[in-house]
């Protein structure tokens, strides 16, 4: 794992070389661009930083945003592309094909440096989240049941469940609890006398509790 890490960083460290030698490079041709089509020196300084500064908030916004909003980032960050590769062909000395490559090398070894660096942070943000999700599963615990199972987690009771369980104590004891007490010991609303009900047709209380109460009777 650390030689990943030693790789992203690296490559993080070359992509950002050749940001910032395309952005000298964009700059000086920007600025070129922006003169010889009709701005003035103020707006010519200015022009080429707002299309750097353009290409960089895209490029942050690629680094770390999800599925559902890459699309914008991509497209401002085709359009600061368009425009420093149009600016950098125009400062060309001569329209010839070295002469070109030479002008449009820099917005282009920029738009795949990124996408490089973004395949990889996209793979290394995905190893990281199988890595944190085995070692959840390995660290869970395992509880052991009576009957020999196992099982990761133990289930909560059912607000029936709690409401039983404080009915037999209370009848252990000679009372017969409402459904308002019912209710107060799960946290529920008018379900305990609907329990109540269905308890008596089912015969659920008086079979269950009887041999309780005769015990406690003897007592």
């Amino acid at each position: 794992m650390r030689r990943r890490d030693w790789s992203l960083r690296l490559q993080c460290a070359c992509t950002g070389l050749v940001a910032l030698g395309a952005a000298y490079a964009s700059y000086r041709h920007g600025r070129e661009f922006a003169l010889r089509y009709g701005a003035d020196a103020t707006t010519a300084a200015i022009w080429p930083l707002i299309v750097d500064g353009l290409l960089t908030s895209a490029t942050v916004e690629l680094w770390k945003s999800g599925a559902g909003s890459r699309w914008k980032a991509w497209s401002a960050f085709g359009f600061g592309i368009v425009l420093s590769l149009c600016a950098n062909i125009a400062s060309a000395p001569e329209l010839t094909v070295f002469a070109v490559a030479v002008a449009a090398c820099p917005p282009l070894a920029l738009l795949l440096a990124v996408e490089l660096l973004n395949h990889s942070l996209k793979r290394r943000r995905a190893e990281i989240l199988t890595e944190t999700s085995d070692e959840t599963t390995e660290t869970d615990p395992v509880v052991r049941l009576a009957d020999g199972s196992d099982t990761e987690a133990i289930r909560e009771p059912t607000a029936e469940e709690q409401m039983w369980a404080y009915f037999q104590i209370q009848r252990a004891r000679g009372r017969w609890p409402s459904g308002a007490e019912l209710d107060r010991v799960a946290g529920t609303n008018n379900y305990g006398r609907k329990l109540l009900r269905r308890w008596k047709e089912e015969g659920r209380a008086e079979n269950d509790c009887a041999p309780t109460i005769q015990n406690h009777s003897n007592v």
